[in-house]
């Protein structure tokens, strides 16, 4: 999910996003998934996505 309070910041609240074409939705939103949070201690979402997914696999892997 696009973060709705940096795209409000990138795009005001009632854009048309349909004059966009597919390309610039996707760079868009690679560019708000790949921005530092200071609630993710200065990592991107994707860094934090990407480690919950590490760690999911692992635990997938447990013999419990």
């Amino acid at each position: 999910k696009i973060a709705d309070r940096q795209l409000r910041l990138d795009m005001p609240k009632g854009t048309d996003l349909s004059v966009y074409s597919q390309a610039e939705l996707d760079q868009i939103a690679l560019s708000l998934n790949t921005r530092p949070r200071k609630r993710h201690q200065f990592r991107t979402p994707l860094e934090v996505y990407n480690d919950h997914l590490r760690l999911a696999e692992a635990e997938a892997g447990t013999i419990h």
